[in-house]
């Protein structure tokens, strides 16, 4: 027998519902409830526990609007029946019930995030620990020791064995075989870059070494010190290097291709700042496909940082994006209608209402409260005095009249303002809501980012 679910709502909004529903033709069978109050949007669960006590409904459960205020578990508890929000526009009812038929969970992931702090020889132990963690909480694996040429590190001993004492996994990254030996030898996990002439590096240590070719492109130059390490059994990574655009990017990307077609099983890993860091455009794309080609490649590693100031979401989102790319290739889908956290600029259905529909919500209005909507045909504003419609919202000043209302008026310019960057960009506006700029923001309501992904501390998957 198929769920039924109750869906409480307002009287504005009830016969929208019900046509919805009726196109919708789910598989689960409803009722639908009035609940006496014009909108919706400004139901509680106190509300609802008053108006509801007494009756009784043969449902499985009540879904109430995503904007419904207090706390619903207690209200579970108060009618005996679950209670669960639902979307907060009515519009994405169809989209709501396929993404809870087809949950994809993103806890699990494969690749590993090696995060560098580049500028650890001028840094206290201390400063270096705070970085860990932060980074850590961004989704770092690995936390990455940068040494710099030339520069003294007397400190490189202590940041080690200091990280690794709280827990830290923990990598040493310099082509000097003096800071490699010093760091492995104070417990590093793992040590970057070895090549064919300092493979023995590996014979005086245990640390796990990344492997890159003795010259610059060449892959021939890692099979001496890939069979090295063969013999002995011992564990390695492989890095052929990823080139800036215009600077051998796609042939690096060939070569990534071709060292995975000669060699299936050997890990990789792929340096992403050489793109994120050198390229002036948002890293959210960026990382996703670039985990895409991880994911395609079996590359599951990658060496990433945070140093330009365009690029300081760039350890949060590459850990989305191989979330999602890992529940794609699981699910043998497309990454798409997974997760919108690499959405910053733009949103897939930005605009939930047509001018129509805005303009009939409008002729119910009988209160002087303004409601804010935006639609492609850009930014409404309503009351019980009647609609204006604008894409400058300075032009809809002059007919709001709050020239003598300074609290007023302080409220609708956020709000307006709120209103024209989402029409500008095509994001989804709600009014009374900060617009939604993906895991580039946190919400400090539901964590640390605004997606409902689990952050990094869940298990890899073998």
């Amino acid at each position: 027998m198929s769920e039924k679910i109750l869906f409480l709502t307002g009287k504005l909004a009830i016969k929208q519902l019900q046509q919805i529903l009726e196109k919708m033709q789910p598989e689960f069978s409803y009722e639908i409830h009035q609940l006496g109050l014009k909108v919706a949007a400004l139901m509680t669960a106190d509300m609802i526990a008053r108006r509801l006590k007494g009756m009784t409904f043969n449902v499985d459960k009540i879904l109430v609007p995503g904007r419904c205020r207090g706390d619903l578990n207690a209200l579970s508890k108060t009618l005996g029946l679950p209670v669960e929000r639902g979307p907060k526009e009515l519009k994405d009812l169809p989209q709501f019930f396929g993404q809870q038929a087809h949950k994809i969970d993103l806890s699990q992931y494969k690749l590993k995030i090696f995060a560098e702090i580049v500028d650890a020889p001028n840094m206290s132990v201390e400063a270096v620990v705070k970085r860990a963690y932060y980074y850590q909480s961004q989704g770092a694996n690995v936390i990455d020791i940068g040494c710099l040429p030339d520069t003294p590190f007397p400190q490189l001993e202590e940041i080690v064995t200091t990280l690794k004492s709280e827990g830290f996994s923990v990598s040493v990254d310099s082509l000097a075989t003096d800071d490699l030996l010093r760091g492995a030898g104070a417990g590093a996990d793992y040590m970057l870059s070895l090549t064919n002439e300092s493979i023995w590096v590996a014979d005086e240590v245990a640390s796990i070494p990344i492997l890159i070719p003795a010259q610059h492109g060449n892959l021939q130059s890692l099979n001496k010190a890939i069979n090295h390490l063969q013999t002995q059994g011992r564990d390695f990574i492989v890095d052929p290097i990823l080139d800036p655009i215009h600077f051998g990017f796609t042939d690096s990307i060939v070569r990534y291709h071709q060292f995975r077609q000669q060699h299936p099983e050997v890990e990789m890993m792929l340096g992403v700042g050489n793109i994120t860091e050198l390229t002036h455009a948002d890293t959210g794309g960026m990382n996703a496909l670039l985990m895409g080609i991880c994911s395609e490649l079996n590359i599951n590693h990658i060496l990433t940082t945070e140093v330009s100031h365009h690029a300081v979401c760039a350890i949060k989102e590459a850990d989305l994006a191989r979330r999602i790319m890992f529940a794609a290739k699981e699910n043998n889908t497309l990454p798409k209608h997974i997760n919108s956290g690499l959405m910053s600029l733009h949103e897939h259905s930005p605009f939930p209402y047509q001018l129509d529909e805005i303009k009939e919500f409008a002729a119910h209005i009988k209160d002087p409260s303004f409601r804010i909507q935006v639609s492609a045909e850009g930014i409404h504003i309503y009351n019980r005095e009647g609609l204006n419609t604008a894409i400058d919202p300075f032009d809809l000043y002059p007919q709001l009249n709050v020239e003598n209302e300074g609290g007023h008026a302080f409220y609708l310019g956020v709000e307006l303002a709120r209103a024209q960057i989402a029409y500008q960009l095509g994001k989804r506006f709600n009014q009374d809501e900060a617009l939604m700029w993906g895991c580039a923001s946190e919400n400090k309501e539901t964590g640390i980012d605004l997606h409902n992904f689990k952050p990094a501390g869940t298990t890899l998957k073998p």
